[in-house]
């Protein structure tokens, strides 16, 4: 039998369209987090079973896998805070390991100690060098499913 688990996808972007569409396809129960209700579109909501504004109890469980798919926007250090308030299994937060990571000097202004923030990975899948946002979504979930099986990925056995 599979443990049930939870896949939310922080922020409404085409990255999260494909994390959704595909994370259903893998077992997972679905959940887009998206503060602001105008972006989210129609071909985005159908790949979610769940919609919120804000991360909370109900789906942030330890079954969950929260995913921060844009690390541009403003609410990025309160929605990332509240996040690591819950018992998630997972925590990370898309962008490339050759720019600052925004979400530590977030987290520092909102007073969230070292080792909370320590929690948050970054970067996250698996390096397969994933340029499209479908290549990025398959390479995030790959490490997710690395990850919770405790495998290292790639071609090593």
């Amino acid at each position: 039998m599979v443990e049930p688990r939870t896949l939310v996808a922080v922020f409404a972007s085409p990255v999260a369209e494909y994390l959704l569409h595909f994370g259903r396809h893998l077992g997972y129960r679905t959940v887009l987090v998206e503060p602001s209700a105008e972006l989210i579109t129609p071909a985005i909501a159908a790949h979610a079973d769940g919609i919120g504004s804000a991360v909370d109890p109900s789906f942030a469980d330890s079954t969950a896998d929260v995913v921060i798919c844009d690390h541009d926007r403003p609410e990025l250090g309160a929605i990332l805070a509240h996040a690591l308030d819950y018992p998630a299994r997972w925590i990370g937060i898309m962008g490339s390991i050759r720019h600052t990571a925004p979400h530590v000097a977030a987290l520092a202004e909102r007073g969230v100690p070292e080792d909370k923030v320590a929690l948050v990975h970054r970067p996250i899948g698996l390096n397969i060098g994933s340029r499209t946002p479908a290549e990025i979504a398959v390479a995030t979930l790959a490490g997710l499913l690395a990850d919770r099986a405790h495998r290292p990925g790639g071609f090593t056995f």
